[in-house]
Protein backbone atom coordinates (compact mmCIF):
# COMPACT_ATOMS: atom_id res chain seq x y z
CA UNK A 1 0.00 0.00 0.00
CA UNK A 2 0.98 3.40 -0.85
CA UNK A 3 1.75 5.67 2.30
CA UNK A 4 0.96 9.17 2.77
CA UNK A 5 4.81 9.83 2.29
CA UNK A 6 4.94 7.68 -0.97
CA UNK A 7 1.48 9.62 -1.91
CA UNK A 8 2.87 13.19 -0.77
CA UNK A 9 6.03 12.84 -2.68
CA UNK A 10 3.95 11.66 -5.64
CA UNK A 11 1.79 14.97 -5.75
CA UNK A 12 5.38 16.82 -5.39
CA UNK A 13 6.59 15.72 -8.03
CA UNK A 14 4.06 16.01 -10.42
CA UNK A 15 3.61 19.76 -9.04
CA UNK A 16 7.46 20.04 -9.98
CA UNK A 17 7.17 18.50 -13.28
CA UNK A 18 4.58 21.15 -14.11
CA UNK A 19 6.93 24.17 -13.65
CA UNK A 20 8.64 25.60 -16.65
CA UNK A 21 12.21 24.44 -17.67
CA UNK A 22 14.99 25.82 -15.39
CA UNK A 23 11.92 26.74 -12.69
CA UNK A 24 12.19 26.20 -9.26
CA UNK A 25 9.48 25.81 -6.76
CA UNK A 26 10.17 26.46 -2.54
CA UNK A 27 9.13 23.67 -0.17
CA UNK A 28 6.44 26.36 1.24
CA UNK A 29 4.60 26.77 -2.23
CA UNK A 30 4.74 23.14 -2.96
CA UNK A 31 3.19 22.65 0.41
CA UNK A 32 0.72 24.94 0.08
CA UNK A 33 -0.74 23.98 -3.52
CA UNK A 34 -0.63 20.46 -2.56
CA UNK A 35 -1.96 20.59 1.12
CA UNK A 36 0.99 18.66 2.24
CA UNK A 37 2.40 19.31 6.10
CA UNK A 38 5.31 21.58 5.32
CA UNK A 39 7.64 19.89 7.80
CA UNK A 40 6.79 16.63 6.53
CA UNK A 41 7.79 17.54 3.06
CA UNK A 42 10.98 18.81 4.09
CA UNK A 43 11.85 15.10 4.60
CA UNK A 44 10.51 13.50 1.27
CA UNK A 45 12.32 15.96 -0.57
CA UNK A 46 15.34 16.03 1.32
CA UNK A 47 15.35 11.75 0.38
CA UNK A 48 14.26 12.45 -3.18
CA UNK A 49 17.06 14.97 -3.30
CA UNK A 50 19.53 12.34 -1.72
CA UNK A 51 18.08 9.48 -4.33
CA UNK A 52 19.23 11.90 -7.22
CA UNK A 53 15.46 12.54 -7.98
CA UNK A 54 15.69 16.28 -7.01
CA UNK A 55 18.10 19.25 -7.04
CA UNK A 56 18.08 22.05 -4.77
CA UNK A 57 19.31 25.30 -4.86
CA UNK A 58 19.69 28.13 -1.92
CA UNK A 59 19.36 31.77 -1.71
CA UNK A 60 17.40 33.67 -4.13
CA UNK A 61 16.02 31.83 -7.52
CA UNK A 62 16.07 28.82 -5.41
CA UNK A 63 14.35 26.29 -4.31
CA UNK A 64 13.52 22.50 -5.50
CA UNK A 65 13.64 21.57 -9.20
CA UNK A 66 13.57 18.37 -10.74
CA UNK A 67 17.48 16.72 -11.48
CA UNK A 68 16.63 15.47 -15.02
CA UNK A 69 13.45 15.28 -17.60
CA UNK A 70 10.03 14.06 -16.14
CA UNK A 71 10.67 11.82 -18.58
CA UNK A 72 13.31 10.44 -17.23
CA UNK A 73 11.94 9.62 -14.10
CA UNK A 74 10.64 6.44 -12.99
CA UNK A 75 7.74 6.30 -10.57
CA UNK A 76 8.82 2.53 -9.02
CA UNK A 77 11.87 4.51 -8.07
CA UNK A 78 10.17 7.19 -6.57
CA UNK A 79 7.85 4.67 -4.64
CA UNK A 80 11.11 2.57 -3.72
CA UNK A 81 12.91 5.27 -2.34
CA UNK A 82 10.16 6.95 -0.30
CA UNK A 83 8.02 3.36 0.86
CA UNK A 84 10.86 0.58 0.22
CA UNK A 85 10.15 -2.65 -1.64
CA UNK A 86 6.87 -2.76 -3.93
CA UNK A 87 5.96 -6.51 -2.62
CA UNK A 88 2.94 -6.44 -0.56
CA UNK A 89 4.81 -9.33 1.84
CA UNK A 90 8.06 -9.44 2.54
CA UNK A 91 8.37 -12.86 1.85
CA UNK A 92 7.75 -11.76 -1.68
CA UNK A 93 10.14 -9.10 -1.95
CA UNK A 94 13.07 -9.02 -4.14
CA UNK A 95 15.69 -6.75 -2.23
CA UNK A 96 13.73 -7.20 1.36
CA UNK A 97 12.97 -10.79 1.24
CA UNK A 98 12.32 -12.49 5.33
CA UNK A 99 10.75 -15.69 5.40
CA UNK A 100 7.37 -15.90 7.52
CA UNK A 101 7.49 -17.09 11.49
CA UNK A 102 4.94 -19.13 10.61
CA UNK A 103 5.95 -20.76 6.91
CA UNK A 104 7.56 -24.08 6.65
CA UNK A 105 8.71 -23.91 2.53
CA UNK A 106 8.39 -20.79 0.85
CA UNK A 107 8.95 -22.55 -2.47
CA UNK A 108 5.51 -24.29 -2.20
CA UNK A 109 3.81 -21.46 -0.24
CA UNK A 110 0.68 -20.04 -2.33
CA UNK A 111 0.14 -16.92 -0.32
CA UNK A 112 4.02 -16.50 -0.88
CA UNK A 113 3.68 -17.21 -4.61
CA UNK A 114 0.79 -15.98 -5.29
CA UNK A 115 2.18 -12.18 -3.67
CA UNK A 116 4.95 -12.86 -5.99
CA UNK A 117 3.07 -12.53 -9.04
CA UNK A 118 1.13 -9.08 -7.47
CA UNK A 119 5.08 -7.79 -6.57
CA UNK A 120 5.44 -8.03 -10.68
CA UNK A 121 2.70 -6.90 -11.93
CA UNK A 122 3.15 -3.49 -9.99
CA UNK A 123 6.62 -3.15 -10.48
CA UNK A 124 6.27 -3.80 -14.47
CA UNK A 125 3.79 -1.11 -14.16
CA UNK A 126 5.45 1.20 -11.79
CA UNK A 127 8.75 0.64 -13.56
CA UNK A 128 7.82 1.58 -17.21
CA UNK A 129 5.48 4.57 -15.73
CA UNK A 130 7.68 7.58 -16.19
CA UNK A 131 6.95 10.86 -14.28
CA UNK A 132 5.74 12.91 -17.54
CA UNK A 133 2.92 10.25 -18.31
CA UNK A 134 2.15 10.00 -14.59
CA UNK A 135 1.51 13.79 -14.28
CA UNK A 136 -0.41 13.41 -17.08
CA UNK A 137 -3.15 11.40 -16.02
CA UNK A 138 -1.13 7.70 -15.64
CA UNK A 139 -1.24 7.09 -19.20
CA UNK A 140 0.26 3.24 -19.44
CA UNK A 141 2.44 2.88 -22.06
CA UNK A 142 1.24 0.20 -24.59
CA UNK A 143 3.63 -2.61 -23.81
CA UNK A 144 2.11 -2.77 -19.70
CA UNK A 145 -1.32 -2.34 -20.54
CA UNK A 146 -3.33 -4.48 -18.25
CA UNK A 147 -4.69 -6.42 -21.47
CA UNK A 148 -1.46 -7.37 -22.27
CA UNK A 149 -0.65 -8.56 -19.20
CA UNK A 150 -2.97 -10.55 -18.37
CA UNK A 151 -4.08 -11.97 -21.91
Amino acid sequence: MLTKKGKYGLKALVDLARLPPGQTAFITEIAQRNNIPKKFLDTILLELRNAGVLRSKKGPGGGYSLSRPASEIRIGHVIRTLDGPLAPIRCASRTAYEMCDDCTDPETCRVRISMTSVRDAMSSILDSMTLAEFAAGGVLPPETSVEKRVG
